[in-house]
């Protein structure tokens, strides 16, 4: 990667780099070298004499190690209502009103969904209503006076918000009514003179939500009622990648901007945190000043860093109004070596398709460009491209063909044995690939498929990454007069997209639901499902992810078991009249214990839990609650946890880094692998930076994931603060994951001579790609706060 600063030069300069513009005289830029230099206002630290640091002349901030991502957000006069609400399903006007005796009704925790709080499997219609003080002088302390701003976490589907029985906001500020999903973040602001407001009396805040399917209700983070601040229109923007150069050297750009004509004055500090021992590294503080269009900027370089994350927190103080803004991020570091310029064949071991149907399958290899390709033993109807590694064709007889791939360059030979198993199951190991829901959401197009495509090729399918799959927001308003469904605007010409992606040796993937309109409102597949069916055979599509939505509408409300399967194998029939395998994924956020029946009906994979964001709590949550349904993993059929939410994410317009730390994110990617979950890649493709590309091109780790046994982990170990989880691999190995479920260092210790392990006395760190030594019976491991070590264990 280019690193931010000359390379002649061990300090920034005044003159910036001409990839990110030049640095103007609002700027900082703070670094570590071989000497305290200073040139162009930057400065180098190294070990210099303690008082050298905190000369009062120098205007400078000085870091000596960076670390994780996480916003905190601004500080302002505020209540918090994280607690005391109360729950009741169904409907009713009268429960808007502050008169009504809620007395009877339950109390219900708005971190979580309703379905995890006693009401499973329920759609419809509930009410959250809370009763609290809302102090004068929270509005007395606050610089800011006119307005409060009421934050409600996410709320799912939509809502209508009433404050003392009268409505003060409905439905995010978006169109349509309650019954259209309107799923996301949700907070409104209402002037403090509003009557509806009564200071320092008990008020009645009630909210109404509808919920279309899956998790539904009031839950997250960040319920608060806070007065507006200053703040509210700072931005500490720290989503520029990290640029890695010599010796564990990182650089990057942040700025402070507004889009408020007000002139920002203040103090901002950084503190840099070891997170082994809590110490603080470093202590400083800067002046300094920003308004609209004029950001503070800044650069940092950091050198020397070991291979784990340390903690920046950012800390903006604004002179005037003392309200303050913290940020924190963590230095990424990366694990997976690179590739080595020897040929070596990744991917799984197992390849599966039906016969007669066409077959398309890219022999994944890395190795210094040129490679050919050969293969012995493939089967009759079977054509491998010598230059791409592209195997099409149509396979007519059932059977297990034993081949063997064999991949060339200047520098070496290798061979690797493979089987192709033509027959009634296919998706024998989970799929590899990219969804564009977690990054654009509804504002998914054809470019952006194609730079997905594009990106997959240039730099992930050599790993094993094949397929690209459209999410909801493709489909044009009306269908055709003969009942067609066709694209809208932004796919022009869905069979020339596919076409494309297939000429690269990759999969194409689509998005409907079995009700009359997706979560997203476009038009699904109700009474339409064999014409559905065929267009996307038509298309050449392989892969179909078949959300519930709107079927909870036409769906009793409260389905039986076959209720749950009816619009599934409504599907599948269909599916199975076209002469192609197309890879059916449930998305159905795990109704009816779908896990016990996915396979039955005919799914590849199956929704297990509700939709992921890029937290601590949903991704932890949702990973280690995968236990009842881990038993039922084959291959052929997969739990799914949801999608990756590394990268840059954003469900829309903009993208921005995940609010997962680098720890974190080694624990997501590491936990579904375990878990022999598809791994659907959630980011901009067209934004990879270096540690999210170490995270997706780990060869031992996506082999866990695609072991050809198919087997899921189970949760052997699990302890307050730590939990231990065991695969099963083909090869008789075994795969564990060794997880710090807390938010500080822990020495873990893995007795390899109990929980089945005796024996096993190679033990292998697949991140590295190293073997560890064992203390007698024991591997000890200090891990991260929420982070985790990955092994191999073997015979």
């Amino acid at each position: 990667m280019k690193n931010l600063f000359s390379v002649t030069h061990p300090c920034p300069s005044q003159e910036g780099n001409p990839e990110h513009g030049a640095i103007n005289n609002n700027h900082k830029s703070i670094g570590l070298c071989d000497s305290p230099l200073e040139r162009g206002g930057g400065v180098c630290l190294t070990d210099v004499p303690f008082w050298w640091r905190f000369r009062p002349a120098i205007k400078i901030l000085m870091v000596i190690f960076l670390a994780a991502t996480l916003v905190t957000g601004a500080a302002a006069q505020g209540i918090s209502i994280e607690h005391g609400w109360q729950f009741a399903k169904g409907d009713s006007s009268q429960w808007s009103s502050p008169a009504y005796n809620d007395l009877n009704w339950k109390h219900i925790d708005v971190s979580k969904p309703w379905e995890e709080q006693g009401y499973p499997q329920y759609d419809g219609f509930g009410w959250y209503r809370l009763h609290f003080v809302l102090p004068s002088s929270i509005k007395e302390k606050a610089f800011l006076k006119d307005s409060i701003r009421i934050n409600l976490g996410v709320v799912d589907d939509n809502d209508e918000v009433y404050l003392n029985g009268k409505l003060i906001g409905k439905y995010g500020g978006l169109a349509g009514d309650i019954k259209t999903s309107q799923y996301g973040p949700r907070s409104y602001t209402i002037a403090t003179s509003n009557p509806a407001i009564l200071w320092d009396k008990e008020n009645v805040l009630a909210v109404r939500i509808f919920d279309t399917g899956g998790d539904g209700g009031l839950y997250g983070n960040n319920h608060s009622i806070n007065m507006l601040s200053l703040m509210d229109n700072v931005s500490i923007n720290t989503n520029g990648d990290f640029y890695f150069g010599d010796n564990n050297s990182l650089s990057k750009s942040i700025s402070l901007s507004t889009g408020s004509n007000y002139v920002y004055k203040g103090k901002l500090t950084f503190k840099v945190t070891d997170p082994e021992n809590d110490s603080v590294r470093s202590l400083m503080s800067t002046d300094i000043q920003f308004s609209a269009g004029k950001p503070f900027n800044y650069a940092i370089y950091v050198a020397k860093l070991p291979k784990r994350s340390y903690r920046l927190t950012y800390t903006f103080v604004e002179e005037k109004s003392h309200d303050v803004m913290v940020k924190t991020e963590g230095t990424p570091y990366v694990l997976t070596p690179d590739p080595g310029a020897k040929p070596r064949i990744n991917g799984p071991d197992v390849y599966g398709a039906r016969p007669g149907n066409p077959f398309l399958y890219l022999i994944p290899a890395t190795g210094k460009q040129p490679l050919s390709y050969s293969a012995t033993g493939l089967p009759g109807g079977l054509k491998l491209d010598e230059r791409t590694g592209i195997i099409c064709g149509t396979v007519t007889q059932k059977g297990d063909y034993p081949v063997v791939f064999t991949v060339h360059n200047r520098l070496g030979t290798k061979t690797k044995k493979f089987t192709i198993k033509i027959g009634d199951v296919i998706g024998l190991t989970p799929a590899l690939g990219w969804n564009s829901w977690n990054a654009f959401g509804l504002t998914v197009n054809d470019q952006k498929a194609r730079v997905a495509a594009k990106t997959m090729t240039d730099k992930l399918s050599a790993h094993g990454w094949s397929y690209v799959n459209l999410d909801d927001g493709w489909e044009a308003p009306q269908r055709l007069a003969s009942g067609e469904i066709t694209p809208n605007q932004k796919f022009p010409d869905m069979k020339g997209l596919t076409d494309y992606v297939h000429s690269l040796g990759l999969k194409m993937g689509i998005y409907s639901s079995p009700g009359p309109r997706t979560c997203g409102g476009y038009l699904g597949s109700w009474q339409h499902e064999d014409q559905d069916a065929k267009t996307y055979g038509d298309w050449g599509i392989d892969y179909l992810k078949y959300d519930w939505c709107s079927y909870g509408e036409i769906a009793p409300a409260h389905p039986s078991l076959d209720e749950f399967k009816k619009p599934y194998q409504v599907m599948r029939a269909s599916l199975n009249k076209i002469p192609r395998d197309i890879m059916f994924s449930f998305c159905q956020y795990g109704m009816g214990d779908v896990w016990k029946w996915g396979a039955e009906v005919g799914g590849n994979s199956w929704r297990s839990t509700g939709d992921i964001e890029d937290t601590w709590q949903s991704m932890s949550t949702i990973g280690f609650n995968q236990v009842a349904d881990g038993p039922y993993a084959q291959p052929g059929h997969f739990n799914d946890p949801d999608m990756l939410v590394v990268g840059k994410v954003g469900w829309g317009d903009s993208q921005r880094n995940s609010r997962l730390s680098p720890d974190e994110q080694y624990t997501h990617i590491s936990l579904w692998s375990l878990l022999s979950a598809p791994l659907l890649i959630g980011c901009d493709m067209g934004k990879l930076d270096r540690f999210t590309l170490n995270l997706l091109t780990n060869d031992e780790v996506i082999a866990i994931d695609q072991d050809a046994l198919g087997k899921e982990a189970h949760q052997e170990v699990k302890k307050e603060n730590y939990q231990i989880w065991m695969k099963d691999l083909e090869d008789g190995g075994k795969a564990v994951g060794v997880f710090n479920t807390s938010d500080k260092y822990q020495t873990i210790t893995l007795k390899t001579s109990e929980n089945g392990l005796k024996g096993y006395t190679k033990i292998r760190d697949v991140w590295q790609q190293k073997y560890l030594i064992a203390a007698g019976n024991n591997l000890t491991v200090k891990v991260a706060p929420h982070g985790v070590v990955l092994v191999k264990l073997s015979k």
